[in-house]
């Protein structure tokens, strides 16, 4: 199944096309001029174009798309068949050219094949970018695969990219893609969490400082856009980054210069900029929490990041990729997660997402005795609930202290926090009503981490 975009002027002949490409079962998506298409190319993978239309005609359509989508296949339909037309159509980057009238089996035979050639392309782009952040992308499913096409789309082109999905969506690891499928690939990629860092430190840590800046500064360090000139800096967790710091974060993106702390000299950098959030910016804008020009300046291109609900398709194919490489870190050399396993993980919510679902893989197989794991090694981490954790809590027979009751108390609401999304720290803090520092500490304390 291929998405195709019809270009004509002639409604009768987008209604003709979108029925037959239908009956094939392809999904067809219209435009009757050059100027709407270009407008509804997210997701396209074949493009069919007539060459004679009011105001843009097919060859200056080509002659854009090639601008904008250059991987993209283009099949232009002429009524004036002739050497001279089917040059030029191949020139402005046409992939085929047909004749009208055309032949419909052989029209959809050529689309198809242009359909099988995007598919190749992308699966290569994809495959290189894979060995270079060296690791397996799992996106069998149709909106994961929907981002990647247009993660390969902009990759190349230098704007700054939005990353917006729920905590352990892996907004990280399409970062990383983008990176290593764009110009800055042989390049430094550096990732600053604008969560894990006190707001005092933030901005030493992402600008730098001279020697004797601050108490304890005995010499000059570089910062994260120093670290990560001419490639990409990623600022995960982007929405918790001090209202202070905003302003001087904005124009490091805008204008390419910073001034480390404690230093009269301001510099210059060439770094592309990868943000990512799982907070609702517009509505941080709102109530004053974030800069709208800020806003503005990250938000050049929108991808979202679906989550594991989102894409079921691909939960088995992940356990058994997230199965291969802990067994592989375990010394573990077979390792089969069982049919009805395989089901019930398909079937959970996965509030955590992506990386919950690698943590509960990596649990049941660190814990395993044998290499067939089954559906018994899922249900007992994974059945937690407040009646069950409240069943392990301390006796009250007067063998413990309350202060050591409501530490044990106090541990298992930590432990459940974390566990619902993915080990996200920042995010546990948020619904546990603690600022991170406050829940780290606890951590270390009870061993969780």
């Amino acid at each position: 199944m291929g998405r195709v975009l019809l270009i004509d002027d002639d409604p009768g002949v987008r209604y003709a096309l979108s029925e037959l490409l239908a009956d094939r079962g392809h999904e067809a998506i219209v435009a009757a001029s050059g100027s709407e298409a270009l407008r509804k190319l997210e997701g396209i993978e074949v493009v069919v174009v007539d060459l004679s239309m009011p105001e843009m005609d097919g060859l200056e359509v080509l002659r854009r798309l090639r601008e904008r989508e250059q991987n993209l296949p283009a099949i232009l339909l002429t009524a004036h068949g002739s050497e001279r037309v089917a040059v030029e159509a191949m020139k402005a980057g046409a992939y085929d050219y047909l004749t009208k009238p055309f032949d419909n089996d052989e029209l959809v035979l050529v689309i198809e094949r242009a359909v099988e050639t995007h598919g190749l392309r992308v699966a290569n782009r994809l495959l290189a970018a894979e060995q270079a952040i060296g690791r397996r992308i799992v996106a069998d499913a149709p909106p994961m695969r929907r981002l990647l096409d247009a993660v390969s789309r902009i990759a190349t082109k230098d704007v700054t990219v939005l990353l917006r999905g729920e905590t352990g969506t892996g907004k990280e690891l399409i970062a990383s893609l983008i990176h290593a499928q764009s110009a800055r690939s042989k390049q430094p990629l550096v990732r600053f969490n604008c969560a894990a860092i006190p707001s005092e430190l933030a901005e030493a840590e992402l600008f730098g400082h001279a020697k004797g800046a601050f108490t304890g500064a005995q010499g000059a360090r570089a910062g994260f856009f120093a670290q990560a000139d001419g490639g990409t800096l990623v600022l995960d967790e982007v929405g918790e980054i001090p209202l202070a710091l905003q302003a001087k974060l904005l124009r490091a993106i805008q204008e390419g210069e910073i001034q480390p702390v404690g230093s009269g000299k301001v510099e210059k950098v060439d770094v592309r900029i990868v943000a990512s959030t799982n907070r609702d910016l517009e509505a941080e804008v709102k109530a004053g929490r974030f800069r709208q020009d800020l806003y503005f300046r990250l938000d050049v291109v929108e991808l979202v990041v679906p989550s594991l609900r989102e894409r079921r398709e691909d939960v088995a194919k992940l356990a058994l990729e997230f199965a291969r490489l802990y067994g592989e870190k375990f010394g573990i050399p077979r390792v089969v997660l069982k049919p009805e396993l395989l089901v019930a993980l398909e079937r959970a919510d996965w509030p955590g997402n992506v990386r919950q679902l690698e943590n509960t893989v990596a649990r049941m197989i660190a814990l395993a005795t044998g290499p067939d794991i089954d559906l018994s090694a899922y249900a007992t981490p994974m059945t937690t609930t407040v009646a069950a954790e409240e069943s392990t809590l301390p006796p009250l027979d007067g063998s413990l202290s309350l202060k050591e009751q409501v530490e044990a108390y106090e541990r298992g609401l930590i432990r459940r926090a974390l566990e619902a999304v993915g080990g996200n720290q920042s995010e546990a803090a948020r619904r546990l009503g603690v600022n991170r520092v406050t829940l780290i500490d606890k951590i270390h304390k009870y061993e969780l981490g």
